[in-house]
C-alpha cells in the first residue's frame, strides 16, 4: 500500500484574538453598564433608593399603639402629620414614626418610655452581631439585611458593616460597590496599616432607611488579606492594634452613636472574618439544612475554634453574649431537611433558634429588584405568599431582638 502524505496549510491569522484578561474586562464593563442602567430604571427619577410609606395600621404596629391613637394624634395636630393618599389612607415615613416614638417617650414615665425608644441605656454595651457561614448560598447576606432593617424599624440605631468583598449587602442597601464606592471608602480604610487610614466616622453612610447606616464594601477589602501577613512579619508598632483587634477598635470610635452593629462576614475564614468575629459580642451562623452544608459547617466550626484559640493565646478577649444557629431556606415539607433540622436541634439544643427562615418565593421576587420584604410592600406580591414569609421573618428577627435584650439585662 502506497503511503499517502497529507499536508495541511495553515493560514496566518491576520486578526489577533483578544487575550483572556481583555475579554473578561470587556464583559465586566458591559455587565457593570447594564447594572447601572437597570438601577437607574428601577429607581427613576432620582436613581437613588427610597423607602416606601407605611400605612397607619403598619405604623401603629411598629410603634406599639392602636390605629385610633395615631388618628387622634393626627386630628389634634400632635407630632408629624401623615401624607393622605387619594383613597384617604394616612401614610407615614419611618422618620415620622420615629418622631412619634420620641413624642410618646417624652410623655411616658419609667420603663414605658424605653418601650417607645429602645436605645441603649447607661451600662448597656454596644451589641455587635456577626452573621457568618463558611459556605456561600446559606442566606447570610439576606439574613443580615433583613435583621438590620427590622431593628431599625423597631427604633434601634443600627450600623450595618459589609465585610464581604463581594459587597452584596451594600448593593441590597442601595450602594453599588463597583460604581458608588471608590478607593478608601470601605472598612479597609479604617483598619489598614499605613498612613492612609481614616476614621470610621468618615466612612459611614446614611441609608434610605431611617436609623440604619452603612459601612459599604467592595473588592478593596481583599487588601486586608494581603497586607496583614506583611504587617505580622514586620511586627506591630507600639500602640498599634493587632490585626484581630482592628475592627473592634474602629467600632469603638462610633459606639456612642449606635445600639446594634450587624456585620456581614465573608464566606471564608480569612483575616477579615476573624477580625469581625473578634469584634463581635454575639454570632449568628446561618445553616441551610442539607447534609453537604452541615458537613461544611462542621469544618467551619473546627477551623473557627482553632483560629480563635490562637487569638486568645495572643491576648485577645472573646466574650460572646450568645451564639445561635439559624435554619435558612427551610422547607417544612421536605423530609430530608426536617431530619437534618431535628439532628441539629438534638445536638445543639437551645443554640438553634426556635424559628427557622422558610424558603419563600416572596424573598426571591423582592430580590429581583434589590429589595427586601420590609421594603417591597404587601401589595406588590401574592398576599398569601408575602404574609407567610413575613410571619417567618418577623419571628426570626424578634427572637434575635429578645436575645439582645437579654444580653442587656432587660429581660
Amino acid at each position: 500500500m502506497r503511503e499517502i502524505n497529507v499536508s495541511v496549510a495553515i493560514k496566518p491569522n491576520r486578526m489577533a484574538l483578544p487575550s483572556v484578561d481583555e475579554t473578561i474586562g470587556a464583559q465586566a464593563e458591559l455587565l457593570s453598564s447594564q447594572l447601572q442602567s437597570m438601577s437607574e430604571a428601577l429607581l427613576a427619577p432620582s436613581s437613588v433608593k427610597t423607602l416606601r410609606r407605611f400605612t397607619s395600621g403598619e405604623a401603629a404596629r411598629l410603634i406599639g399603639v392602636s390605629d385610633s391613637t395615631l388618628r387622634k394624634m393626627s386630628l389634634a395636630g400632635e407630632g408629624p402629620q401623615p401624607e393622605v393618599a387619594s383613597n384617604g389612607r394616612r401614610l407615614y415615613t419611618l422618620a415620622n414614626i420615629n418622631e412619634i416614638r420620641a413624642l410618646l417617650a417624652r410623655s411616658a414615665r419609667g420603663r414605658e418610655s424605653f418601650e417607645f425608644v429602645p436605645h441603649r441605656r447607661d451600662g448597656e454595651h454596644l451589641q455587635v452581631l456577626a452573621v457568618t457561614n463558611f459556605k456561600g448560598g446559606s442566606g447570610k447576606t439576606t439574613t443580615t439585611a433583613h435583621l438590620a432593617q427590622y431593628l431599625a424599624l423597631q427604633g434601634y440605631r443600627v450600623l450595618a458593616v459589609d465585610l464581604d468583598p463581594q459587597a452584596s449587602l451594600s448593593a441590597l442597601l442601595g450602594v453599588l460597590p463597583e460604581l458608588d464606592v471608590t478607593a478608601n471608602q470601605t472598612l479597609y480604610a479604617a483598619i489598614r496599616y499605613d498612613a492612609e487610614r481614616r476614621k470610621l466616622s468618615d466612612i459611614i453612610r446614611p441609608t434610605y432607611f431611617e436609623g440604619l447606616d452603612l459601612v459599604p464594601g467592595n473588592l478593596e477589602l481583599m487588601e486586608f488579606e494581603h497586607t496583614t501577613p506583611k504587617a505580622l512579619s514586620a511586627g506591630t508598632r507600639s500602640g498599634e492594634a493587632l490585626f484581630f483587634a482592628r475592627v473592634a477598635a474602629a467600632l469603638d470610635e462610633v459606639a456612642d452613636r449606635y445600639d446594634v452593629v450587624v456585620i456581614d462576614c465573608p464566606p471564608q475564614l480569612g483575616f477579615l472574618t476573624l477580625s469581625g468575629l473578634c469584634a463581635a459580642t454575639s454570632m449568628i451562623v446561618t445553616v441551610h439544612p442539607q447534609m453537604l452544608d452541615i458537613s461544611s459547617m462542621s469544618q467551619f466550626l473546627l477551623m473557627t475554634r482553632d483560629l480563635l484559640g490562637v487569638v486568645r493565646d495572643a491576648g485577645g478577649e472573646l466574650k460572646y453574649d450568645f451564639i445561635r444557629y439559624l435554619l435558612t431556606r427551610f422547607e417544612p415539607q421536605d423530609a430530608p431537611q426536617t431530619k437534618v433540622a431535628a439532628l441539629l436541634r438534638n445536638l445543639f439544643d437551645d443554640h438553634v433558634l426556635t424559628n427557622p427562615m422558610v424558603k419563600s418565593a416572596a424573598v426571591s421576587d423582592a430580590g429581583l429588584t434589590k429589595q427586601t420584604l420590609y421594603e417591597i410592600g404587601r401589595e406588590n406580591l401574592t398576599r398569601s405568599t408575602y404574609d407567610r414569609a413575613m410571619e417567618a421573618l418577623d419571628a426570626v428577627n424578634s427572637e434575635v431582638e429578645m436575645l439582645i435584650k437579654q444580653a442587656w439585662g432587660r429581660i
